[in-house]
């Protein structure tokens, strides 16, 4: 009976990756829904976005979209701290990920700056012990030639500083072919996935730790401090041509060389607020999202009484239904039927399976 049918919390899967890479696509495809997608440069996901819950073999799933460390209108320790707190926040109320995609465009002539940089990101918030539950996805497959797209994955698969890591500790690599029937294959490997923490969410939730002691800070504190070493040796240098355009007395060359300093000393400046507002980012962020958290788990409490309401109704009128067969009472069975059907296509998402009685 429909009463039966146990109300289960949705599967949860996190996808990341870089800016252009096809997470709102993917997401969009799997799910019908119409979350806004980026091209290659301009990110459309600054926030967290959740998709639609959705069904998939009769398992009921939600798709968290990402911005990538690679955000053009969000710093990186923002990224981080929005990141974490939904992370952490949806973890203390009991609901853990079943499985994460890292979107790669196989259509990239190599495994660029901005891609490593997201994945070394990937791999601190995941630790190795999460890694198994790890999809990565290969897209634009439909702009290589499949011997260029088999040699590049060949490549991806066998590096150590690019996917190799992810395959040795038991995830793997996939193709998305930009068919709804292909997103929706690639998330039924992770059905039966046992949900587990990623290493962030042990860090700050388990162990108790502050933001800037976890992994994820650490790698983003390293490349921070990279960039503001190689900002000051590019101020050092040009400060060094501006005094040679000065003695030549070069004017025009003197005021570009200054416009220049100007923006990296501007460049430096903000890397430099961005590396030490880590902290004060997060607690903001996580203020943010305890609210949405609690909106969210509201929603979800009043879709279960709602469903549970709609399958005792059914329940109800399938038992009257049983009743009814005889031919004298015809007109009663088809209201009955009519009823049930309604009840069922109101429910949201339509998991009850009506009785079918001849």
């Amino acid at each position: 009976m429909a009463s039966e049918q146990s109300i289960e919390k949705p599967i949860l899967v996190a996808v990341m990756g870089p800016t252009g890479s096809g997470k709102s696509s993917f997401i969009n495809l799997a799910s019908d829904g119409n979350l806004p997608v980026s091209d290659e440069l301009v990110s459309c996901t600054s926030e967290i976005v959740l998709s639609n819950v959705f069904e998939i073999d009769g398992r009921r799933i939600v798709i968290i979209d990402t911005p990538g460390f690679d955000d053009t209108s969000k710093p990186d320790s923002e990224i981080l701290s929005m990141i974490a707190s939904y992370l952490n926040e949806s973890y203390k109320a009991g609901m853990t990920l079943s499985g994460l995609l890292f979107m790669h465009r196989i259509s990239d002539t190599r495994m660029g700056g901005i891609s490593r940089r997201n994945f070394r990101m990937f791999r601190k918030l995941c630790g190795d012990e999460t890694l198994k539950n790890v999809l990565v996805v290969t897209t634009m497959w439909d702009s290589v030639t499949l011997q260029l797209g088999n040699a590049r994955e060949t490549q991806l698969k066998s590096d150590d500083r690019f996917f190799k890591p992810v395959l040795d500790q038991g995830g793997a690599m996939v193709r998305h072919d930009n068919t709804r029937e292909g997103a929706q294959a690639i998330l039924r490997r992770i059905l039966n996935n046992h949900p587990a923490p990623v290493r962030l969410q042990r860090e700050m939730v388990d162990e108790g730790k502050k933001i800037t002691e976890t992994g994820a800070a650490d790698e983003l504190k390293r490349e921070m401090a990279e960039l503001v070493e190689r900002y000051t040796k590019e101020i050092a240098q040009i400060k060094k041509e501006m005094e040679e355009a000065l003695k030549d007395r070069d004017e025009a060359s003197h005021r570009e060389l200054e416009e220049v300093k100007n923006q990296l000393e501007n460049e430096l400046k903000r890397h430099e607020q961005d590396r030490n507002m880590l902290s004060d980012v997060y607690a903001a962020e996580k203020k943010k999202t305890e609210e949405t958290m609690a909106r969210y788990m509201e929603e979800m409490k009043q879709e279960r009484i709602s469903r549970e309401e709609a399958n005792k109704k059914i329940d109800t009128l399938q038992q009257a239904l049983l009743k009814s067969r005889d031919e004298a009472h015809e007109k009663e069975c088809l209201l009955l039927k009519q009823q049930i059907a309604q009840l069922a296509s109101n429910s949201r998402p339509p998991t009850i399976r009506i009785c079918c009685i001849q």
